[in-house]
């Protein structure tokens, strides 16, 4: 994905260089042209690409196109940039096109879909957890039992209905606001609450037998 976009973005130099910018200001000098500067919009790339590949693979773990998508994301925010007002919340705002692209995406394909089950009654956890895998050297049963868990995670999360899936991976993963998640979402703050009360609820009852075995 990055390698074809730098070569595509590999246009006019800008007065000064793009990796001694803040974020912010990357932003503000991709907003004073009709269309950004091509080395300006590549450092923004090469800085949120990691953000975008993250979130697309919380929400769609199973899609093999998910490289697609990110370039379609990356494609809009070129377009699309002089549209946002404060520069400061841009993570937002690329969260916002990332999420509501892939519920474009998602309704799209929904009849032929069949692989995740949205609307099973699994569980998320209820209180937080750890995303990463530990970098201590367990034993080989520890590292089993531990591979086995975050897999296990990682599906229970793919199989939670998209508004339940949505709102933890923005809340968990991403580390987001609960305000930023309403703005995102297009809900309310206290249905934002409800949606991450119940998918953590979720979670931890298909969770407690690794949960709990953790525990003892």
């Amino acid at each position: 994905m990055f390698s074809t976009w730098s070569v595509h973005l590999s246009g006019s130099k800008p007065s000064a260089c793009p990796s001694d910018l803040t974020n912010s200001e990357l932003v503000a000098l991709c907003q004073q042209r009709l269309r950004p500067d091509r080395a300006i919009f590549a450092e923004l790339l090469r800085r949120y690409q990691g953000h975008v590949d993250k979130l697309l693979y919380h929400l769609a773990p199973d899609w093999p196109d998910r490289a697609d998508l990110s370039q379609e994301v990356w494609i809009r925010v070129y377009r699309n940039i002089r549209r946002l007002n404060e520069p400061a919340k841009f993570k937002g705002w690329l969260s916002r096109i990332t999420t509501n692209l892939f519920y474009d995406e998602l309704r799209r394909r929904k009849r032929t879909r069949t692989t995740l089950s949205l609307d099973a009654p699994l569980n998320l956890e209820d209180g937080s957890i750890e995303w990463d895998v530990p970098s201590t050297d367990p034993g080989p049963v520890d590292t089993l039992m531990t591979k086995e868990f975050y897999t296990h995670l990682h599906q229970a999360i793919a199989d939670l209905p998209e508004v339940f899936r949505t709102a933890i991976v923005l809340r968990e993963i991403q580390g987001l606001a609960y305000e930023d998640i309403a703005d995102i979402t297009g809900v309310s703050l206290g249905t934002v609450k409800s949606r991450i009360a119940r998918a953590r609820h979720r979670l931890q009852g298909d969770l407690q037998p690794y949960l709990g075995g953790e525990s003892s």
